[in-house]
């Protein structure tokens, strides 16, 4: 289920990411005078990602803001005499040195949303945070996300799907985004971290302020093999209007979300609501018909949500979205359906090319028997990664 949104048109890799890494506070940006603004600016309470936007629109870059006259700072639609005070009093009221030397001191990126490494598809969406802090690192590797989300209140039904989903998306080589809560999205994050999978936690906090406070562990883990982010700074309190403001970003990395187990008033459906606006695929776990918290999903799939009963059923959903990578052995993937393919298939797959390639030319090609070839074809039919042409002769999608 998809609706409105912006789709990747920025260089990069597989949905709209850009491939490199994430940029170290260590670096020149230390010093760097506009990364100072862009924190400055980012901190300044009252300016949100829609009047950062219209500032910067208006005058330009972060620096430009910071120096404005109040009687211009007016004039920007949105921005009233209160946040004018505000802004103009940045430079002597905020620390953005300070924050900038304790991200260096505990190993956090400072991404801007003009930085290389911020992610590209995240900075396609209406709203994107114009600051991201990052504990961990980001790898190629998360341009290929789902976001998982679910209730804080989950029935056992709902912790083993999400941890089975995640530990199988994960195998086939997606990062698992999710908002480090209790329940669903704890579930989905240990099911990626168990299946040696890469996973990505949300906050509605700092990354070194860990809510809730019994997760401390587990985003350690996360940090290790992943990443915390967070529009907010490093020490930042859990406030709760940051709770739903954090979901954009969470189907804002990915390329579709699944809603494991969720009431008709779960935080789950917001980020849901959130994925279609910005033209992500959304999936839907069904469950038992009198169970409250299935209650959510239920009314997903009604409205056109995908039903989800495996890791194929989102695999294949997300081909359309799905732009071509490399993975660490030079092989190009087309097709995230590709990633669950055997040492087999996947040389089947290779022989195959754009054009009509006979099952002849792949017993050739390959030295396999045609009873092999034939049933590792029929394999690569039903995961939507070949088209038969004719009876004899295939091609790749």
């Amino acid at each position: 289920m998809r609706s409105g949104g912006k789709r990747g048109a920025k260089e990069g890799g597989p949905g709209g990411h850009k491939l490199e890494k994430s940029s170290s506070v260590d670096q020149t940006e230390s010093s760097d005078g506009r990364l100072v603004a862009a924190l400055r600016l980012a901190m300044v309470s009252g300016v949100g990602p829609k009047t950062r936007r219209a500032l910067l629109d208006h005058f330009g870059s972060e620096e430009a803001v910071l120096a404005a006259a109040p009687s211009d700072l007016r004039a920007v639609p949105g921005v009233g005499p209160k946040l004018t005070g505000r802004i103009a009093a940045a430079r002597h009221e905020i620390d953005a040195e300070g924050e900038i030397a304790l991200c260096r001191q505990h190993g956090i990126a400072i991404l801007v949303d003009t930085d290389e490494g911020y992610p590209a598809i995240l900075g396609q969406i209406h709203d994107p945070p114009g600051v991201l802090f990052v504990r961990g690192g980001l790898k190629p590797a998360d341009a290929m996300a789902i976001g998982i989300v679910g209730t804080r209140h989950p029935t056992q039904y709902g912790l083993r799907q999400a941890e089975r989903l995640a530990g199988s998306l994960a195998r086939a080589g997606l990062t698992v985004v999710s908002g480090l809560a209790r329940g669903i999205d704890a579930a989905a994050h240990r099911g990626a971290l168990a299946a040696g999978g890469r996973t990505l936690a949300v906050l509605a906090s700092g990354v070194l302020t860990i809510y809730p406070p019994e997760h401390e562990p587990l985003a350690g883990q996360i940090a290790s093999c992943g990443a915390l982010l967070s529009e907010s700074p490093p020490r930042a309190e859990p406030l709760a209007g940051m709770f739903p403001q954090r979901n954009r970003i969470i189907s804002g990395l990915a390329l579709g979300v699944i809603v494991v187990e969720a009431g008709q008033s779960s935080g789950a459906l917001i980020t849901a609501r959130h994925a279609m606006e910005q033209g992500r695929e959304v999936f839907a776990v069904p469950g038992r018909i009198e169970d409250r918290s299935s209650r959510g999903c239920h009314q997903l799939i009604r409205d056109g949500a995908k039903l989800v009963q495996s890791p194929e059923d989102v695999l294949e959903e997300l081909g359309p979205l799905f732009r071509p990578a490399t993975r660490e052995n030079g092989q190009t993937v087309r097709h995230p359906a590709e990633l669950l393919l055997n040492e087999l298939e996947q040389q089947v797959l290779a022989a195959i090319g754009g054009e009509a390639t006979s099952i002849d030319a792949l017993v050739a090609q390959t030295g396999l028997s045609v009873p092999q070839i034939l049933s590792t074809v029929s394999v690569l039919e039903m995961r939507r990664v070949i088209r038969r042409l004719s009876g004899t002769t295939v091609a790749r999608v």
